[in-house]
């Protein structure tokens, strides 16, 4: 699932879902509304959990650490961020 900065990888092969675009002076069809619509309803839900994830400063920033350290840390951070989610 992506969405349209990721078009050219579609064309290279790789099975992505991508939303429907309007063609010019043509609508929608109900049947495509509806896919971009449930399509869009699951992205958010991955996109709230990447902004969760951008909240530690170590992910939304330079790495300036040594690297033997960073999956650690980056497991670490996944960790919190679904621990955080499950007590909301």
């Amino acid at each position: 699932m992506r969405d349209l900065g990721y078009y050219g990888l579609k064309e290279k092969g790789f099975n992505l879902l991508i939303p429907y675009k309007k063609q010019k002076k043509l609508d929608l069809t109900g049947v495509k509304k509806s896919f971009n619509k449930q399509l869009s309803n699951y992205r958010i839900k991955i996109e709230h959990i990447n902004r969760l994830i951008k909240i530690f400063k170590i992910t939304s920033s330079c790495y300036r650490n040594r690297r033997k350290r960073f999956g650690l840390r980056m497991n670490l951070i996944a960790g919190l961020v679904n621990w955080m989610n499950r007590a909301l």
